[in-house]
């Protein structure tokens, strides 16, 4: 406690940059963009990777250290087969085209997600992305793909179920935290701000634990208009936020003037 009566939570939240640190994204909107234009859905989604350069160069620009993006969600799999092939194709490309650039610019590039489904060359390709990127730190771009938030807890449950049964941990121990190590983003923060575009408001089932806490920001722009003046205009709303995690308004803005 300090000497205002408030506690260390209430001090490290006064303290916070306006900057978050990590930030979440739901990349809604590509299809409907292409169609509006009469053009096919991938042409949208090829304008989306644009958009994700520039969020990254954004990103590394303000200083926000980890950008995670819902690429390809486990329940994409049910989109006509002809999308997901262009997907996976995209996604390709975009590995292909797009790590050298994010490992000259000092950013460490990662999948999280259930990957094995999409393929020895893929997969072959994805690994060796992370690997080249490894050290690198200027910002961790994780890309979620065939990633679904319940399945994340539900394997995160499994390897915790695995050490109780080895006699590794005493299941009546077993807490919250317990739980966090074997979470795909472990050794990430949780996300500061959450954003989807597109205009619907919901987080579709991802990263459900993480999400807990994080603001949230929904703006009714579709992914291939969402420049870099629309991704300040959601740092601008985050900054004006009041972060409290349980405690009262009073309690922080005691310790921010401590």
């Amino acid at each position: 406690m300090d000497k205002n009566g408030n506690n260390g939570t209430a001090a490290a939240l006064a303290s916070k940059s306006d900057i978050p640190q990590h930030v979440a994204v739901i990349m809604d909107g590509n299809g409907r963009w292409a169609k509006s234009r009469g053009l096919p859905r991938v042409a949208g989604h090829r304008k989306g990777v644009e958009r994700v350069r520039d969020l990254v160069t954004e990103c590394v620009e303000k200083g926000i250290k980890h950008l995670t993006l819902f690429a390809f969600s486990s329940e994409n799999w049910r989109r006509p087969a002809q999308e997901v092939q262009l997907l996976m194709d995209l996604f390709l490309s975009a590995l292909e085209n797009e790590v050298k650039r994010l490992h000259k610019n000092n950013v460490r590039f990662r999948v999280i997600g259930e990957i094995s489904r999409f393929g020895e060359k893929l997969t072959s390709r994805i690994r060796q992305a992370e690997m080249l990127t490894q050290e690198n730190q200027a910002l961790t771009l994780t890309i979620a793909a065939n990633y679904g938030g319940r399945w994340d807890i539900a394997q995160a449950c499994a390897k915790l179920a695995r050490r109780a049964r080895d006699g590794e941990i005493d299941p009546a121990a077993i807490t919250e935290a317990s739980l966090e190590p074997f979470l795909s983003l472990t050794d990430s923060p949780e996300p500061d701000l959450f954003i989807r575009t597109g205009g619907e408001q919901r987080v579709s089932n991802f990263l459900l634990w993480q999400l807990a806490y994080t603001e949230m920001y929904f703006t009714p722009v579709l992914w291939p208009d969402f420049d870099r003046a629309q991704f300040r205009q959601a740092l601008a709303s985050y900054a004006g936020r009041q972060r409290r995690f349980g405690l009262t308004g009073d309690q922080i803005e005691a310790a921010r003037h401590a």
